[in-house]
């Protein structure tokens, strides 16, 4: 158990490298602030409902507020606990080295099931930019076959290795920012601070609001999924979500700022896509064609990055006995292929949702996983204070508890206003992992899948081998 039979052993476990992994390139500190990027955020795109629920002011004031009761939180933990556990199964391993194993299945199941969600939206927000363009995409047939013709050529993209996800998210993380750039140059004289400053809280969605932040703003904790292909994780992960934190911020912030500002906002008009139009008044045509075609492609970009960090997790799960061996079989990539395809086909299965129903859904889950994290975090400060974790944050047990109070009651409140159907379905899929787990026990004493632990992996804890015993 970390903290215990010496502290330096336990470092020096968890920073080793597999012999076999070593000729993989790993990742460094700015494909990664690109990939934190696109699981949070991926720029504007999506935010435009929260003027819709609530106007101006509040839509700006919750993108300065929301990130310090969530963002920051969130991105510390994954600091602490991503550097203190320097390997793909990420919260996974967290969970399972706090509460056992049993629990850390459920952490898995309940975020690859929300992250495969997620994934499921982005590839038909890419049609919905392009139907303007090509009317055949709206739906029907032409539409399934782009859908499916899309997520193909994306999860190829992933099958050839995190280095090229990358570098991809990196040109791409430039291509869907410097619009708004452009836009904000443009717009300068027509700026009218007063419109900043409008407010009705006689007329506001909270459901709508709450969950339009929520949802851009949170998976800060997804990256850990990937921590083992990092270079030099105890250094690199928090300096990266450092820097992810300011992009994110920024890149929210500044858009609503302009297109708030610039025309008279009329809130009914503020939904998916709106940017484009604003961009159209400001610049013309041009401007207008550039920030679909960015938007377009920033979803591209979520796409991979989310389906990276799916598909490792699951290889980080089977690294650790928790599903059949041939999960943490790699490609010559050095990509988990079996994760890749089971998250693909997830996504694929799922592409029938409309988007609020994926967005309503895949938080719901989330803030479950959430929640379980947040104890994690608090038990291991509490009972193993003194273990090694290269990256600390500075405020001592009672700053943890507290510190991860106003999230938890943000999470509740989530789950509060979810609609019934969205509660219903999500807490069918809850009570399918706490049955998967023991069945997959079952086909473990059967012998049914070959299950086992790999032997470049730290200790996880007693509790963690008590459940895990392999015959």
């Amino acid at each position: 158990m970390p903290g215990h039979s010496g502290a330096s052993e336990y470092t020096a476990l968890g920073g080793e490298s597999s012999p076999k992994l070593e000729k993989f390139q790993k990742v460094s500190i700015i494909p990664l602030v690109f990939l934190i990027f696109y699981e949070v955020s991926g720029g504007p795109f999506g935010v435009e409902d929260s003027v819709k629920a609530a106007g101006p002011l509040l839509a700006l004031l919750g993108f300065l507020i929301f990130p310090l009761i969530w963002s920051i939180p969130e991105a510390l933990i994954t600091a602490e606990m991503g550097t203190m556990f320097p390997e793909n199964g990420g919260y996974v391993v967290w969970v399972s080295s706090a509460l056992g194993p049993y629990w850390g299945f459920q952490q898995g199941w309940m975020k690859w099931l929300s992250g495969v969600i997620d994934n499921a939206l982005y590839p038909v927000l890419f049609l919905d930019y392009l139907k303007s363009a090509v009317p055949d995409l709206e739906g029907g047939f032409p539409r399934t076959v782009a859908v499916l013709v899309l997520t193909l050529a994306l999860t190829y993209m992933n099958y050839r290795g995190l280095t090229i996800v990358g570098r991809v998210a990196i040109l791409l993380g430039v291509i869907s920012l410097l619009p708004f750039v452009v836009m904000g140059l443009v717009a300068i004289p027509d700026l009218k601070p007063s419109r900043w400053l409008m407010v009705d809280l006689d007329n506001v969605d909270w459901g709508l609001y709450l969950n339009t932040l929520f949802w851009n703003l949170n998976y800060w904790d997804s990256i850990s999924t990937l921590t083992g292909e990092v270079d030099n994780p105890s250094k690199t992960l928090p300096r990266a979500l450092f820097y992810a934190l300011i992009l994110v911020v920024l890149g929210y912030f500044f858009p609503l700022l302009i297109g708030t500002g610039a025309i008279p906002v009329e809130r009914e008009l503020w939904s998916d896509g709106y940017f484009s139009d604003i961009a159209k008044i400001l610049g013309g045509v041009w401007l207008r064609s550039w920030v679909q075609a960015a938007s377009a492609l920033s979803n591209t970009g979520m796409f991979m990055a989310e389906m990276s960090s799916d598909s490792f997790q699951l290889l980080g799960m089977a690294e650790r006995g928790m599903l059949p061996e041939f999960f943490a079989k790699r490609s010559r990539y050095g990509t988990p292929l079996f994760g890749i395809l089971f998250s693909a086909s997830g996504v694929i299965m799922l592409s029938w949702l409309s988007f609020q129903e994926i967005v309503a859904a895949e938080n719901f889950l989330y803030c479950f996983g959430m929640i379980m994290e947040f104890v994690a975090f608090v038990k291991l400060r509490v009972k193993h204070p003194a273990a090694s974790r290269p990256y600390r944050i500075p405020v001592g047990t009672v700053g943890s508890i507290l510190m991860c109070i106003p999230p938890t009651m943000l999470l509740l409140m989530v789950v509060a206003l979810a609609p019934n159907k969205v509660m219903g379905l999500s807490l069918v899929a809850v009570m399918i992992g706490l049955v998967l787990e023991p069945c997959l026990r079952y086909a473990e004493k059967r012998r049914w899948f070959r299950f086992s632990i790999s032997a470049n992996l730290q200790d996880c804890g007693p509790a963690f081998h008590q459940c895990n015993d392999h015959p």
